[in-house]
């Protein structure tokens, strides 16, 4: 294996690098690489099983190679570490290590640095191209300065190449992503909530070559908004310099996108569709933004007790229609070995959207789809990730590729008692086991609000017209990064 500073394979797996000795490769000349490199006569440097070991002065510490952003040997003969540095309880800063050694040789220090970078980064693709995206309007509007206290340190010290550009009105990051050369970057960073990763998404669904630009972009979310769902999904954080951190190291991943259609519009939702109590404890709250993520629970908690009902009448195409069946389609693809490469194939420049398996709202409902009254909904939520919002596993089943959405429906008529009891359920995990709470794994409805003129429906938190609409999956056709490869940062089932 030829070791090189900058790694010609950025996707290597690191498991086949050998952890002891590296054999010398007379052939080629690369020297006998060890674990240990001398940095002075009362230091050294090891490569450790998951971190760096620094030994100073009889003194240990150890940095986790998730935590490397950076390495490299001078010509000066220094060798100098960069790495998020724990700052706080849950977030971290660039900080360095820097040595001379006492006996410079060069190619030993390359080669010992090369192994270092293999170690802390694994198959995740190095010095990332990113578009940085700030929303300066979302959340409370401390955007613009997260970015540049929390996350560009973090993403320079990674080497990572950065192209930042502030929105600067609705719908702008759909024009962003419609019209951006998707070859000069590799990922599209949203400093914002989740607003503009769905304008992201359906920038590049407008696209001749969306197929292909949904393929090839990773969209990524630097939360800095009231509804960070896919940072608390892909990053495990709704902290900025941990996503940062997260997005430095994240491996690509596919995602189910799925395609909406209302009237005689069709775009795609990346995280969730909901009628009933979550879209308006999300929508009708907007004037509560200065609370944060708690205007949330407060408008679930308001609408439960008051036993709000919302009619509508459903049809579903059912792909695990049991708790127990959707319970061991999870376990069955969280036990698989996690992936190294995205092995998708990769679309051509002329290819678009997918055709629409099932037609749109305005043609006839399928044959074998029937539509249910129900009298008494109290919420219709459906969600391609486990998290709606801190605390809020909604969809401890699901999984960012499977196909499916996870569909959870809830009576409005339930005792005050139960509907607190829901509330809870949510926070402590254990949602999915309720009696009264119906989760099946869907890949296509249809839903008919009914006996109201106005109200609320939710598209991954953006607000669309109160009017029918009919949503189906389509299986990898969106990409993220994260820190599995392949799931959530949540507890399943």
């Amino acid at each position: 294996m030829t070791l090189s500073a900058g790694g010609d394979d950025p996707f290597r797996d690191p498991s086949s690098a050998p952890r002891a000795r590296q054999p010398p490769d007379d052939a080629r000349g690369e020297p006998d690489v060890p674990d240990t490199l001398a940095v002075g006569r009362h230091a050294s440097l090891s490569l450790g099983t998951d971190a760096l070991i620094v030994l100073e002065d009889k003194a240990t510490r150890s940095i986790p190679f998730f935590n490397i952003l950076w390495a490299d040997h001078g010509d000066d003969g220094d060798v100098t570490i960069q790495y998020a540095q724990p700052a706080a309880k849950k977030s971290v800063r660039p900080a360095i290590v820097s040595y001379k050694l006492d006996k410079p040789d060069s190619r030993l220090a390359e080669a010992w640095v090369a192994r270092l970078l293999d170690r802390a980064y694994g198959p995740s693709q190095r010095q990332k191209r990113i578009k940085v995206l700030i929303n300066p309007f979302g959340g409370q509007g401390g955007a613009v300065k997260t970015y540049h206290k929390s996350v560009a340190p973090i993403l320079a010290a990674a080497r990572c190449e950065l192209d930042v550009q502030k929105t600067e009105h609705q719908g702008h990051g759909i024009e962003i992503a419609q019209n951006m050369d998707i070859d000069a970057y590799d990922v599209v960073a949203c400093c914002s909530g989740d607003g503009i990763p769905h304008e992201v998404w359906n920038g590049l669904a407008k696209r001749q070559d969306a197929a292909r630009a949904l393929h090839k972009m990773a969209v990524a979310q630097l939360p800095c908004g009231s509804g960070n769902a896919a940072s608390l999904n892909f990053n495990g954080t709704d902290n900025p310099s941990l996503a940062a951190l997260a997005i430095v190291k994240g491996l690509r991943t596919p995602l189910d996108l799925s395609s909406v259609s209302q009237g005689n519009d069709r775009f795609l939702s990346f995280l969730s569709q909901s009628v009933g109590i979550v879209a308006e404890t999300d929508l009708a709250t907007e004037h509560l933004r200065w609370m944060g993520s708690a205007r949330f629970t407060w408008g679930f908690l308001v609408r439960l007790i008051n036993k709000t009902v919302y009619p509508a009448d459903i049809a579903i195409q059912v792909e695990h229609a049991t708790k127990s069946a959707v319970r061991s389609a999870y376990r069955t693809e969280a036990s698989k070995s996690p992936r190294a490469f995205d092995d998708r194939p990769v679309p051509s420049s002329s290819t678009g959207l997918p055709e629409l398996k099932h037609g749109t709202i305005n043609d006839p409902l399928p044959p074998d789809w029937h539509l249910v009254p129900h009298s008494h909904l109290g919420n219709f939520y459906a969600g391609n990730i486990a998290y709606m919002s801190p605390g809020a596993n909604f969809f401890p089943a699901s999984l960012p590729s499977d196909g499916c959405l996870d569909l959870v429906r809830i009576r409005g008529d339930i005792p005050r008692h139960t509907a607190i009891k829901t509330l809870l359920a949510v926070e402590n995990n254990t949602f999915f086991d309720l009696e009264h709470v119906d989760y099946q794994k869907v890949c296509a409805y249809r839903i008919i609000p009914r006996h109201q003129k106005t109200g609320y429906i939710s598209i991954d938190g953006e607000r669309v017209a109160f009017e029918p609409f009919q949503v189906e999956v389509h299986r990898g056709l969106g990409t993220v990064l994260s820190r599995s490869g392949r799931l959530c940062e949540a507890k399943g089932v």
